[in-house]
């Protein structure tokens, strides 16, 4: 067989590799010239109003014998949108190449930092969509934690601390690649007046260092009279060491705060979130400061709030930040506690960053998304003559 055909085609010639679905067509159409008929090439085209036989548009006899079981024909309609006429034209194949449907989501995994779980972090495992943005990530979020969407904030957070909160606008295309994506959940707000919920104090005695970070500016010019009541919502992340080796330690904290509370009342509020990590009780002894406490996630780098301020949290740069933090979840700042390593130490010992347990659906979707996608012929044909408007 292979001499009769390099007799009649170069192509074939010799003993090198060649396509066999080339080859098939090849014969086919050889066979169909040689029974008397036109090939499928040379079969005319043309359009067919509405009603007319399949065959209308070619010429008769046509058709080979060996093409009546091999071949097909495809019908592309064309429809006028205003007076609704259609025309219909037929194309003869022997072979068609159809698309595999791709797959339409990536594997998310997000940490759940939830009230109701009494800050247990939890990682769980989503299928989102590929060109979807972030407000359904939210909606999936709150699905998942039993929560309304408007509470859920989604902010990236590194090993160095946070990098940025995700907006309902923006594609999803990007989210997580930066850095691990956590979801925290907003604690009920204290009402107006009342203390945090427990006082350091014993008889440990830590004086702070009188530092001031040298950036830091007083907040005389602040937006907010020195009467303005309200509250603010703070993400805080402890960072400890200097300069590039700054490292995260302890779980993210989210609490709400007065906007107009002192740096006193501000570090007392930390510390108590940050009181069943400790060593042991702290009693502050004179003003000063045992941290600095850096914007985080902001277009203005290296904001820091001043221990001499009166009002930290009226500094404009926190009021920028407000208005920054994204549409769909509660208004927040975003704020880096930086530790010295040496108090780090005294107070906290080697504690680590959190300890983050894995849902069955992080292993499931990667499982999942591991795998190459799967679809039938009839799929393949449905994505193949699906209706387009031009």
């Amino acid at each position: 067989l292979q001499n009769i055909v390099s007799k009649h085609s170069s192509q074939f010639r010799g003993n090198a590799q060649h396509d066999a679905l080339e080859f098939l067509l090849w014969l086919l159409d050889r066979m169909h010239e040689d029974l008397g008929a036109a090939s499928p090439a040379q079969q005319t085209r043309g359009p067919e109003e509405v009603g007319d036989p399949p065959g209308a548009a070619t010429q008769p006899g046509t058709s080979g014998t060996s093409f009546k079981l091999k071949e097909g024909r495809l019908r592309s309609s064309l429809t006028c949108p205003h007076c609704l006429k259609q025309s219909n034209t037929f194309d003869p194949f022997l072979c068609i190449s159809l698309p595999i449907p791709l797959r339409q989501t990536r594997a998310l995994n997000v940490t759940l930092v939830l009230q109701y779980e009494r800050r247990r972090f939890v990682r769980v495992g989503l299928a989102v969509p590929l060109l979807g943005t972030v407000a359904e990530l939210r909606e999936m979020v709150a699905r998942e934690g039993h929560i309304p969407p408007e509470q859920v904030i989604l902010a990236e957070v590194s090993p160095w601390g946070f990098l940025r909160s995700l907006g309902d606008t923006e594609e999803l295309g990007a989210a997580g690649e930066g850095a691990p994506l956590y979801a925290f959940q907003p604690p009920p707000a204290r009402r107006p007046g009342t203390a945090p919920p427990s006082r350091l104090a014993g008889a440990g005695h830590l004086r702070s260092p009188d530092w001031v970070p040298p950036t830091a500016t007083r907040s005389s010019d602040c937006l907010h009279p020195p009467g303005a009541a309200g509250r603010i919502l703070l993400l805080l992340c402890n960072v400890a060491g200097d300069g590039p080796r700054l490292a995260r330690f302890g779980p993210p904290l989210v609490l709400w705060e007065e906007r107009g509370v002192s740096w006193e009342q501000l570090q007392q509020s930390i510390l108590a979130q940050l009181q069943a990590l400790l060593r042991g009780e702290v009693r502050m002894q004179g003003p000063g400061a045992l941290f600095r406490i850096r914007l985080a996630g902001g277009t203005e780098p290296c904001t820091y709030l001043s221990p001499q301020d009166p009002r930290p949290l009226c500094h404009p740069a926190i009021e920028r930040a407000l208005q920054l933090s994204g549409a769909g979840g509660p208004p927040h700042v975003k704020l880096t506690v930086e530790w010295d390593l040496s108090t780090k130490e005294r107070l906290f010992g080697d504690i680590q960053e959190e300890v983050v347990e894995d849902a069955a659906s992080v292993r499931l979707q990667q499982q999942a998304h591991r795998q190459q996608p799967s679809c039938t012929l009839d799929e393949c044909f449905q994505l193949y003559t699906k209706e387009e408007q031009v």
